[in-house]
């Protein structure tokens, strides 16, 4: 049995490997962008805003009424998880008449398709 030691998640010793880590650095994408990614990834990390969202996919475009019903809660709180997934531009709505109908945007899809998506067996 080993014991980890409370500083084990950092080096003994400064490593810098600069010209990787600089090459790395520049590559990143930049702190609002990264923002941006943190708020949609957090936008789905509810379960019923997240069964709200894969019934989106399944079902295309749904109004609140048949996405209540899927997902089996109330109305207002189904609106209210729309309303998350809009703002953070995973899901849109267009209104229909007397019906507001919603569907998952291209990123929206990507997100969800990405977390529900089967894990592959790692090698031992």
């Amino acid at each position: 049995m080993s014991v980890e030691r409370p500083d084990a998640d950092s080096c003994d010793l400064l490593c810098l490997d600069l010209p990787v880590a600089e090459s790395i650095r520049t590559r990143m994408s930049p702190l609002p962008a990264l923002e941006q990614a943190a708020q949609a990834a957090k936008a789905l990390a509810d379960p019923t805003r997240l069964r709200v969202a894969a019934a989106l996919a399944a079902g295309g475009e749904l109004c609140v009424c048949d996405l209540a019903w899927v997902v089996g809660q109330a109305q207002n709180l189904v609106s209210h998880h729309l309303r998350h997934l809009r703002t953070a531009g995973l899901a849109a709505a267009r209104r229909d008449g007397r019906l507001v109908m919603y569907a998952l945007t291209d990123r929206g899809h990507a997100l969800l398709s990405t977390l529900l998506a089967p894990t592959a067996a790692k090698p031992a």
